[in-house]
């Protein structure tokens, strides 16, 4: 049973009750239309026609046929026939940018993933040596790639910015639980690799295989493997000392003498 859906617009009757025309249509191209879901008018010259879609994966959708046509006319036509989604259609999810999707651990061996060339954490950063001497050019060159220069794009302010966030507030910050039960920070450790450029100060890459190894961390970081932290004294317990018996000295007090005498007392009883 066909539904007829009110536009507000003058309905032409003859366009309006062409379902088997518009049906027809589908069929013609191929596909497989279900029931007369409704048509509508839309004005004098059009109407559309709704179909059930038996399609394969869409779900709720539905055929959309617009048959055209002159009031005074007796030929029709179709002037259109999509697909569309219906109130209960199923729909893939909003597309995202790749750029928008890619997250920390996503990249595997073998992945390329390239920097936007308007990333905002990048800015220019070559360095030009063709005008100086041919012979002077490789020193030139090995001074510039120490202090950092000679690369074609370098960290921009909110480059530095954002991973100098990141780190902090992350799991080798000093708000770390690990760090907040430490004695010591990573800035005052042996094992502490400050790193160079802006971030100097604030940051390094720990050396120390057993602890944070590898990682950049930041100066207020801190865990229980820092260089100054001093072995255990004793061979009792690691959060005591061993109990030293040897330096106590006992001492006979009356009621214990008393007690002394009364048990030796009654052990000669019983002999």
């Amino acid at each position: 049973m066909s539904v007829a859906f009110d536009s507000g617009a003058p309905a032409n009757s003859a366009l309006v009750d062409a379902v088997a025309f518009a049906r027809d249509a589908l069929i013609a191209d191929g596909e497989k239309p279900g029931d007369h879901l409704g048509a509508r008018a839309e004005g004098d010259y059009a109407a559309t026609h709704y179909f059930a879609a038996q399609v394969p994966g869409y779900r709720g959708w539905q055929w959309c046929v617009v048959v055209a046509g002159a009031p005074d006319a007796t030929g029709l036509t179709v002037s259109e026939a999509v697909l569309l989604p219906g109130d209960d259609a199923l729909l893939a999810p909003e597309w995202v940018p790749w750029v928008d999707r890619v997250a920390p651990g996503d990249l595997g061996p073998g992945d390329m993933l390239a920097a936007p060339e308007d990333d905002p954490r990048l800015v220019p950063g070559q360095i030009d040596t063709l005008d100086v001497d041919p012979v002077d050019r490789d020193q030139v060159g090995q001074v510039a790639g120490e202090i950092g220069l000679g690369r074609k794009r370098l960290l921009s302010f909110d480059g530095r910015a954002d991973a100098a966030q990141r780190w902090y507030d992350g799991e080798f910050g000093p708000a770390s639980a690990m760090a907040r039960s430490a004695r010591h920070s990573c800035g005052t450790c042996g094992f502490y690799l400050p790193i160079v450029g802006a971030l100097h100060g604030a940051f390094g890459v720990c050396a120390n295989e057993l602890a944070a190894d590898g990682r950049a961390v930041s100066a207020d970081y801190g865990c229980g493997a820092h260089s100054d932290v001093r072995p255990v004294t004793g061979g009792g317990s690691p959060a005591y000392d061993a109990y030293d018996d040897g330096a106590i000295e006992v001492v006979t007090t009356a009621k214990s003498a008393g007690a002394a005498e009364s048990s030796a007392a009654d052990a000669a009883t019983q002999a």
